[in-house]
């Protein structure tokens, strides 16, 4: 890990942004704590860290001012200033089609679509994980949320650190990744927009139901993809605070 930037914010965040091979990403740091810090993983969806990050860094430095977390993200395969990557590029265009047409969208198209991605995506995420726990002042447990749940899913079954996640529910879900859910157990802290135009309802609510955890609490919000309403902030936030602390 290389950083190649740090900025202290006017609430007393540190911001750092930093390199991990290829891969761009960005630590916000509390102001002060008196012992290592919790860290919570910050997945973005696929749309590169320069678009997202007003949105990336408002949830970070409230986590750090609020509660005392560290947060941390990385760029995706296939984002940002990440060389491009033609397979994912052609899954998106034919999902854009077949939406566009009416068509339904079958689970050969979302393996295309899902499947690689997560591939890819996880081993970086273990990886940022590893560079993140060595650095002073931060210790976990360690928390994630985000972006693309499928991502999520996988890591949080084969990363024994991860202690509790926050998913966005999304329904373009791979079988293979359903399958996957019923194997983790960490509590989960889930939100679903009701009236998701990008969404099948029942699909997310199927994935949930999935999840083999004891602890799994489902918020369903009536609105649209972005509409999600700014108090789950501080609902997800006392969720990790429950496990992280």
């Amino acid at each position: 890990m290389h950083f190649t930037s740090e900025r202290h914010l006017d609430d007393g965040v540190i911001e750092r942004a930093f390199t991990l091979g290829e891969i761009p990403g960005m630590l916000w740091t509390p102001p002060s704590a008196p012992e290592p810090a919790p860290l919570i993983l910050i997945c973005p969806p696929p749309l590169g860290l320069d678009k997202m990050y007003p949105r990336l860094a408002a949830r970070a430095r409230y986590y750090a001012t609020e509660h005392g977390f560290a947060a941390a993200t990385i760029e995706l395969p296939g984002s940002g200033d990440r060389p491009r990557w033609d397979a994912a590029d052609q899954a998106r265009a034919d999902l854009r089609r077949a939406m566009e047409a009416g068509e339904p969208v079958g689970e050969e198209l979302i393996d295309a679509l899902v499947l690689p991605l997560v591939e890819k995506s996880v081993p970086e995420w273990r990886s940022a994980l590893d560079a993140l726990l060595a650095l002073p002042g931060i210790g976990g447990p360690v928390g994630y949320e985000g972006g693309i749940i499928s991502i999520g899913v996988r890591l949080a079954m084969v990363e024994p650190r991860i202690a509790a996640a926050g998913f966005f529910a999304g329904s373009l879900v791979p079988a293979a990744i359903v399958e996957d859910a019923r194997r983790v157990t960490i509590p989960l802290h889930v939100l679903l927009q009701w009236d998701d135009e990008g969404n099948d309802r029942q699909a997310a609510l199927d994935l949930f139901d999935a999840f083999g955890s004891e602890e799994k609490t489902l918020h369903a919000n009536m609105g649209g993809h972005t509409g999600v309403p700014r108090f789950e902030l501080e609902t997800g936030a006392r969720f990790f605070a429950r496990h992280l602390k």
